[in-house]
């Protein structure tokens, strides 16, 4: 399609990478802080999807691309596309994790796939997360990457019809509020941050919301208006969402769990999400 060597990317299928790291009050406080939420005390069970604060990159400045993700290699293959977001995820939740304990992370490449899109060459990377404490495992998620070619992506236009919800909260993501979010997470990622870089470089109309942040408002919604802890949780991004542009983070009960959505100004679908509890 486009040069890429592609049976020389997949060679990194199976590589796998250790971590550990401990689930910090003051670290969890500050995250609480982003939501405005309580923050849970030390040997209470940490909030669903805060774990994503955690394990978070520590490249040395000088490793740093361009676009202020680590330089390509290493555990991640070295795909020779320059944008770089998640698609979506799928976690399960076996047991919880708790504040103060320490959590070991075991990552392993599960798949490097090429495909066409509309934009061209896009490449889809599949990781798969194990964490565990002291009482065993803990999380299973399968993290969905993808690497595109450089386009422009226009705000989506609105909908004639937005989907009946069962709860609809507003929420206003400011540049604060994502620089926060990837201050939280170590993530240099200049999409969320470096307005001239989000427009002139990578062709966004503005600061581009954390895919992960969003993941992390819905699953906030459900548990606010469910209460329940969650058993499973999958997500995909469809569309992306920009600071400055008011969101509804959206839920609908169904008979086979609770929908969830992030609907961008005009009504549009950014991130579609389903949890089961």
């Amino acid at each position: 399609m486009t040069g890429i060597d592609i049976a020389h990317l997949q060679t990194w299928i199976g590589r796998t990478e250790e971590s550990r790291d401990v689930i910090a009050p003051a670290h969890v406080r500050r995250m609480a802080a982003l939501l405005d939420r309580p923050a849970p005390a030390r040997g209470e069970a940490l909030p669903p999807l805060w774990h994503w604060t955690f394990f978070t990159p520590e490249a040395p400045q000088s490793q740093i691309g361009p676009d202020g993700h680590p330089r390509r290699g290493g555990f991640l293959p070295p795909v020779p596309l320059p944008r770089r977001m998640w698609a979506g995820g799928r976690l399960t939740f076996h047991a919880p994790i708790h504040v103060g304990e320490e959590v070991s992370r075991t990552s392993e490449i599960l798949s490097v796939t090429e495909k066409s899109g509309r934009q061209g060459a896009l490449v889809f990377l599949t990781v798969r997360h194990s964490l565990a404490t002291g009482a065993g495992l803990a999380i299973e998620e399968e993290q969905d990457i993808v690497y595109r070619e450089p386009s422009t992506s226009a705000q989506p236009a609105a909908v004639a019809e937005v989907a009946p919800a069962d709860w609809r909260d507003p929420l206003d993501p400011d540049p604060v509020l994502l620089f926060r979010y990837s201050a939280l997470t170590f993530n240099a990622h200049r999409i969320h941050y470096d307005l001239p870089y989000a427009t002139g470089e990578e062709g966004y109309p503005g600061l581009v919301v954390h895919g992960p942040l969003t993941a992390t408002l819905l699953m906030e919604g459900f548990v606010r208006h469910i209460g329940k802890p969650p058993r499973s949780f999958s997500f995909r991004g469809q569309a992306p969402l920009f600071a400055g542009g008011r969101m509804q983070v959206c839920g609908r009960i169904t008979a086979e769990g609770h929908d969830l959505w992030a609907e961008g100004p005009g009504g549009y679908t950014g991130m579609s999400a389903r949890v089961t509890a």
